[in-house]
């Protein structure tokens, strides 16, 4: 029984090698379909501060100002809630996270805020303030990013 399955197998291969005749060119295989590939989007960088995005930013409270030299992640957010108004703004600057929050700390302090919160964590700060009285408040969250800092701001003006 071995002897026949295995010259069955045997015939059956030479009959399908006799299937390709020497001196025929085979059959060219059929192209490809066209694969369309979209365009790769050209890389997203942070928005310098333009006018509109300026005069948005302007309209946050004093303690809330755009750090100088602050490349906007995209446009502010504002918002107005139970505190009051209030808008969130993600930014990059060159400074290091210590002077960004001795920025906003300084700023916050002389609006009359008493700290709620400070947080390092690595390299990572983080910091906020309110003022009891009007519910005026600011968050600040500042961590290096690609040999930058970046930076979340979220305010609220108070009553």
């Amino acid at each position: 029984m071995k002897c026949s399955l295995a010259g069955g197998a045997l015939l059956l291969t030479l009959a399908i090698a006799g299937c390709d005749r020497p001196g025929e060119a085979p059959a060219p295989a059929e192209a490809p379909a066209a694969v369309e590939v979209a365009p790769t989007p050209a890389p997203v960088s942070p928005a310098p501060v333009t006018e509109p995005a300026a005069s948005a930013v302007a309209a946050a409270p004093a303690f809330a100002a755009l750090y100088p030299g602050a490349e906007l992640d995209g446009p502010p957010l504002a918002a107005t809630g139970p505190a009051g108004p209030g808008g969130v703004v993600t930014f990059t600057t060159d400074a290091d996270p210590d002077a960004v929050i001795a920025f906003y700390r300084e700023r916050a302090e002389g609006a009359g805020m008493a700290i709620i919160s400070s947080m390092n964590q690595g390299e990572a700060r983080a910091y906020g303030a309110q003022n009891q009285a009007s519910g005026a408040n600011i968050n600040v969250v500042a961590a290096p990013s690609e040999g930058r800092t970046s930076v979340q701001l979220t305010w609220s003006a108070g009553q």
